[in-house]
Order: C-alpha cells, then sequence, then structure tokens
C-alpha cells in the first residue's frame, strides 16, 4: 500500500484487490460483518497502531504502561477517488492524545482545540470559575465555619436530646407522684401539691426552651457567615452551568454534517427531531461521520465501512482489542440517517431473521402451561417486523387459549421457556421468578480456556441508553447481577460451562461471560458481546418451580446440542 502525502487516503496495491468484488451497497453501519476491503484497510490502520512511534497515546497494550490506559474505537472508510481508484480513509472517535491533529487521520467535523478559538476562551473561563470555586472550598475559612457548625449542630443534638430524656423521666415521676397524692391527700392539699407539679412542668419546658433557643441563637450566626460564602458558590456555579450551556449550543451549530448530495445539516437540527431534542455529549464525535464527512468534501464515493477497537477494554462496556463494532445508536444513528440519506444501503439484517423450520417442541403441557424447547433464532414474543415467535407459533397450537408469556430468552438463546394458558398460572409463576425462586440452569460455549474450575460474578448492571439494546457494567447506578458458574469441560481454545443466574437482568450471561472483570471470554456467536457465528451458543438446559396448582416441585431439563 502507498500513502499519498497530505491525501489523508491510503491506496490499495492493485494485485492485494484484484479478486475481491466491490460491494452493491453501502455498509449498513448499525450491524455488519466487514467487507473484505474493509478488513484489508483495518489490517493496514492496525499496523500502522503497531509500528507508529508519534502517538503519544496509552492504550493500555504494554505491560508496563503507566497511568491512565485508554482504549479508542478507530475506523476505515472505503473510498473511491474521482478517478475512480480505492483506497481508505482512517479516523479514530473523540481525540488522540488530547490532540486532533494527525497527519494518518482524517480531520474532525469541526476541531474544538484549533489555536484561539472560541471552545478554548470559553474553556479558559470556565475552568477559572472551577478554580474559584475550589478555592472557595480550600479557603482555611469556610472549611473551619462548615467543621465547627458540624460539630456544634452534634453537640446541641446530644445536649438537647439528653435534656428531653430527663424532663420525658420527670414527667413520670410527676404522673406516678399525683396517682399517689391524689389517693391520700383530700381535696385541697391534692389541688396545692397539683399546683407545685404544674410549676415544675412548666420549668421544665422552660428549661428545655431556652436551651435550645441557646444552641438556635449561636448555629444561626455561624450558619449565616457560611451562607455567604455558598452564596458566592452558588452564583459561580449557575455562571458555569450557563456558560457551559451557551458553549455546548456554539459547538452544536459549528458542526454541520453533509451528505451525499451537498445538503448539510447542523447537530442542532439533527437532533431536534429525536427523543432527546438535542445532541447528546460527544455526538460527531465519532469515526464513522468523520470519515464520511471528508469522503464527501473531497469528492470520494463511499463503497464500505468498518469500526474496531485498539487497546485495552474500558471498566463499564464490552470492548476488546481488534475486535470491529457497530455504529453507536445514540450518537450517531440520527447523524448517519442524514449523512446516508439517498445512499443505497444493506438491509438491517435484523430486520429479516432468518427463518427458523420445524414443529415446536413440545416438552410438557397440561390445563395451567406448557414448556416448550425454544430453537435458537426464534423469537419469544413478535418483533416489529418479524411475526415468527414461539408466542405466535402456540397461539396457533392452542386456538381459543391465549399464551401468557412468564419469562422470555433472547431470540439467539436455545431452551426450555415456561408459557402460562390461564391468568393464574401466569401470576403464580411470575411470582416464582420475581422472588427468585425459580431455579435456572444455562449451558454455554465460551471463546477461550477458563482456568478456574467455578466461581460466581457480581457485576452490576445497567443499560446502555446511547447503544440500546446494549448493556453496561455500572457501579454506581447498576442493578445487582449475580452469576454462579462452573467448568463443565475444556477444548483447545473454547470452554463448555454452566451458568446458574441468582438475578435475571437483561443479557446478565452474555455481559458476565465477556466482560473483563468476569470471565473475560464473550459467548461464542454472541454478535453483541463478542464475534457472530452461526448461531449464540447459549441454551437455557434446567428449570424447576413449583406448580400452580398441584403446589408439587417440577424439574425439566433438556441438554444442549452443541
Amino acid at each position: 500500500m502507498g500513502d499519498i502525502s497530505g491525501s489523508k487516503i491510503t491506496y490499495f496495491l492493485d494485485d492485494s484487490i484484484d479478486q475481491i468484488v466491490l460491494p452493491e451497497r453501502f455498509t449498513f453501519p448499525f450491524y455488519y460483518e466487514p467487507h473484505p476491503l474493509t478488513k484489508i484497510a483495518a489490517a493496514g490502520l492496525q499496523y500502522y497502531l503497531e509500528t507508529q512511534t508519534d502517538l503519544e497515546h496509552n492504550f493500555g497494550l504494554n505491560a508496563n504502561s503507566e497511568g491512565n490506559a485508554i482504549g479508542k474505537m478507530f475506523g476505515v472508510l472505503v473510498v473511491q477517488d474521482t478517478n475512480g481508484k480505492l483506497g481508505y480513509l482512517s479516523a479514530f472517535s473523540g481525540k488522540l492524545a488530547d490532540t486532533n491533529d494527525h497527519p494518518e487521520f482524517v480531520p474532525p467535523v469541526f476541531d474544538m482545540l484549533v489555536e484561539n478559538s472560541f471552545f478554548l476562551k470559553d474553556g479558559e473561563i470556565i475552568n477559572a470559575i472551577n478554580t474559584r470555586i475550589e478555592e472557595i472550598y480550600a479557603d482555611e475559612s469556610y472549611q473551619n465555619l462548615d467543621q465547627t457548625i458540624k460539630q456544634l449542630s452534634a453537640e446541641s443534638l446530644q445536649e438537647i436530646t439528653t435534656l428531653k430524656k430527663q424532663l420525658k423521666s420527670n414527667k413520670e415521676s410527676r404522673k406516678i407522684l399525683r396517682e399517689q397524692l391524689m389517693n391520700s391527700l383530700n381535696e385541697q392539699d391534692y389541688a396545692i401539691a397539683e399546683a407545685d407539679l404544674v410549676k415544675q412542668s412548666l420549668y421544665d419546658k422552660h428549661q428545655l426552651k431556652t436551651l435550645t433557643n441557646k444552641w438556635e441563637q449561636q448555629l444561626e450566626e455561624m450558619r449565616t457567615r457560611l451562607a455567604q460564602f455558598e452564596a458566592d458558590i452558588e452564583a459561580l456555579k449557575n455562571e458555569r452551568k450557563e456558560r457551559s450551556a451557551a458553549l455546548q449550543q456554539q459547538l452544536f451549530e459549528q458542526y454541520v454534517f453533509l451528505n451525499k448530495d451537498g445538503k448539510s445539516k447542523s447537530l442542532q437540527e439533527i437532533f431536534s427531531l429525536t427523543a432527546f431534542r438535542k445532541p447528546p455529549a460527544a455526538a460527531g464525535e465519532c469515526a464513522i461521520p468523520k470519515l464520511l464527512q471528508f469522503a464527501f468534501l473531497r469528492g470520494y464515493k463511499p463503497i464500505a465501512m468498518g469500526e474496531f477497537w485498539w487497546g485495552a477494554s474500558p471498566k463499564s462496556e464490552i470492548r476488546k482489542h481488534k475486535h470491529f463494532y457497530p455504529a453507536c445508536t445514540g450518537k450517531c444513528k440520527p447523524i448517519l440517517e442524514h449523512m446516508l440519506e439517498g445512499m443505497l444501503i444493506d438491509e438491517n439484517p435484523l430486520l429479516h431473521a432468518p427463518e427458523v423450520t420445524g414443529e415446536l417442541e413440545i416438552i410438557y403441557k397440561d390445563e395451567s402451561f406448557v414448556v416448550v424447547n425454544k430453537p435458537a433464532g426464534l423469537r419469544s414474543v413478535p418483533g416489529v417486523t418479524v411475526q415468527d415467535s414461539v408466542y405466535t407459533r402456540l397461539k396457533h397450537l392452542m386456538k381459543d387459549t391465549e399464551p401468557l408469556i412468564v419469562h422470555r430468552l433472547d431470540m439467539d438463546t436455545s431452551g426450555l421457556l415456561v408459557v402460562a394458558k390461564t391468568q393464574e398460572a401466569h401470576r403464580h409463576i411470575q411470582r416464582q421468578f420475581l422472588k427468585r425462586t425459580v431455579n435456572k440452569r444455562y449451558t454455554a460455549l465460551l471463546s477461550k480456556v477458563i482456568d478456574q474450575s467455578e466461581g460466581e460474578i457480581d457485576l452490576p448492571l445497567c443499560a446502555d441508553l446511547l447503544n440500546r439494546p446494549r448493556q453496561l457494567v455500572c457501579f454506581t447506578s447498576g442493578k445487582k447481577s449475580v452469576t454462579k458458574w462452573k467448568v463443565v469441560e475444556r477444548y483447545a481454545s473454547m470452554t463448555k460451562i454452566d451458568f446458574w443466574p441468582l438475578t435475571g437482568r437483561t443479557h446478565q450471561l452474555r455481559m458476565h461471560s465477556a466482560h473483563e472483570l468476569g470471565l473475560n471470554a464473550p459467548i461464542v456467536g454472541d454478535d453483541l458481546y463478542g464475534t457472530a457465528s452461526e448461531r449464540m451458543y447459549l441454551h437455557a438446559a434446567h428449570i424447576e418451580f413449583i406448580h400452580p396448582r398441584s403446589k408439587e416441585k417440577l424439574s425439566f431439563t433438556v441438554e444442549e446440542e452443541f
């Protein structure tokens, strides 16, 4: 391959691509198998990344890497230049080594880091505000005042609480004494004694009020002084918020994207019609929009694309070194819908799931429910475009009975699925799932050899809101997700394993298998968190629950066919 200096395009050598047929349509960015030309281009870029010495970026690939290792998504775009010659463009998402200026890669749609840019100038002002806020928080007078208030508040609470306990004891003593005097004194002497008891009660109340007022006055003086600091902090925070919003809006207007017909739209225009109403953070900074923008500006024809991860895996999402990944839906989909308008694009394969032939295997049935062995590739319930599912097939078989889905399996997961035939059975069995009293065992084939024999994975999960249906590991807002596992058999490069999910989170087994803090071995065929294959090798092999009517424990097992 040879590079024409300054052009950003790397041309293919003719003899390396002579036998490769050009695709008739451009890659569908959100679900694809890289075209052979894309793989060659990616290999060229990866060779550059392996051998380059100019990039001062810690990808975390070195055993001796120090500091914060940050992997990065890279993209390649196969193009035809204005003379019809084939080559490819390269890009990275976000910034690389804190800069956008890299000769091998296309520039950003808008470079906010150029010298004297409004972004840097306004950023300096916002940074100065942050510094001022930090200075106030660090001010010795502020810290001493804050600490003194906390200390005195604790002391006042303790002293008032102690007095209240004493006054409560006094009240109980007066009550007992009052009952004794009522039985031993005449009416006139009792009235005198009662008046004395009332004086004691009033004195106690006066003591509490005096103590409370003393502390309130002392603390109020200090809180007034502290409020002056906090008012300054709040004013600075409001100014920062306003400046940040204005800067963000100005940035949105600077990011203007083209399509093949030269039609342009700003980020604000693009996202104004989405559910977000405004662009999410870092929208427009991903590799593919950069690549398409550069191609359209130079008159290049886009042929195929691909994005791969380079470097250490992040702590939250599943990203493996050198693996290809689809474009993100939250940030890129609205942009790419505009940029690819009018181009012939591969169809979304998820809209046309492969036909699953053969009859639905029913393992058990009675008047309350049925248990089926769902084949891989068949949905549990109908989708927007694909109707074939366990639900529709059972509805056809059961005629007048409405199938009530109790739980679901991913389309690519095979195995045992329970479907109720009555509302009573549905409520009863679903309650068992909610209470986690249903015992389930899954079997999977993992993509590497697992050294340990068994263990437990505890990684909290939450939805990736900008990239559905993918999940994230999140230790702050994720839901508790626990899986027990045990090795069944080891092969040369794979491991068969049994899973017992103790919670029922979306994609729990897939995430716990693939994440580096889990088993760090994606399930074979997992097209979301690993590498696609003819199927995903995950099977719901065993389920155990209580019959909704007879109350006896039922157990069903169907072993995997892989």
